[in-house]
């Protein structure tokens, strides 16, 4: 079975789900899950875990990602984008300063709406399978942030540009509100994730590419787990330790050597005497042991 993290570049027409059931495919195994939704008509990057590697899903979604969008002035849909049913249609009175001023103002945090067509949960029912019904329900704001806000070109009633922000981000939502605040109100009409925590677009594969790769044998593309991690301290355990890293116990820090045993109180990532990723585990103090905080192998079950 593969573990690690693949780059993948999730084109136009494919929901986030059918990237993983092809991956299935592709690898014939079922351990495989995505870092965070895109909609069918957005691309871009989508990391795409495999294996032990499934249990950092949640760790990529709650990264900063970045995104090229196009926010289309003058018209206001019920999905907040271009494929949605248009509800309005606007003249845009606003100049050229007046919108960048606008998208702009938004840098920052502030409190975003949740749209009804989204993948969030609201009483364990998704926004979007009850917005298919005809139901809305009420939402909570809440805060997100946008770091940084680029505008890369303006032809009115057109506006692109790049927008790095916190997780939980809508970027329909933020072209609709900033719609709102000209007035005029506004769509997201394309959108492209440049970026997801550290996984970039110039090295993203399509799903072709990773067929063709694998078809040859060749899998250096699968990005290992432990380079999620690599800014804390490497351990190793020694044999001796083989057991108890198997049973999910502590490690007597007499068993385990540290490259920086002061930031192993935080974290470090632990290793066996044959370089194989163990997980990460945190020292309970100076000289005492190491206790384990999320496993991704046990060095009893290792194929070679």
């Amino acid at each position: 079975m593969a573990d690690g993290i693949i780059n993948v570049y999730k084109e136009k027409g494919f929901t986030s789900f059918d990237v993983v059931a092809k991956l299935r495919g592709i690898f014939r195994q079922k351990k495989i899950g995505h870092t965070g939704t895109l909609d069918p008509d957005a691309e871009g990057v989508l990391p795409v875990c495999l294996g032990s590697a499934t249990k950092v899903c949640g760790l990529l979604t709650d990264r900063d990602k970045e995104y090229e969008a196009v926010l289309l002035l003058g018209v206001v849909t019920d999905t907040q984008d271009i494929s949605g049913e248009v509800l309005a249609e606007k003249d845009v009175t606003a100049d050229e300063e007046a919108v960048r001023s606008a998208v702009c103002s938004f840098a920052g945090s502030y409190m975003q709406l949740p749209p009804m067509y989204s993948a969030k949960k609201v009483g364990g029912k998704k926004l979007c399978d009850l917005a298919r019904q005809g139901i809305s329900v009420e939402r909570t704001p809440r805060a997100v942030e946008i770091h940084e806000i680029e505008i890369c070109s303006v032809s009115l009633p057109r506006v692109r540009c790049r927008v790095s922000c916190s997780k939980g981000t809508y970027i329909r939502t933020l072209c609709q509100d900033i719609g709102e605040k000209l007035g005029c109100g506004g769509c997201m009409e394309q959108l492209t994730r440049t970026r997801a925590a550290d996984f970039l677009i110039s090295d993203a594969l399509k799903l072709s590419e990773i067929e063709a790769y694998v078809s040859k044998g060749q899998t250096a593309f699968i990005r290992p787990v432990d380079s999620l991690f690599l800014m804390h301290p490497k351990a190793v355990a020694g044999h001796e330790a083989k057991k108890l890293i198997e049973n999910g116990n502590r490690i007597p820090g007499k068993l385990v050597q540290c490259e920086d045993e002061e930031k192993a109180c935080t974290c470090t990532r632990l290793y066996d005497r044959e370089s194989r990723f163990i997980g990460l585990y945190v020292l309970t103090q100076p000289g005492g042991d190491y206790k384990p905080v999320k496993l991704f192998r046990q060095c009893g079950r290792q194929k070679r």
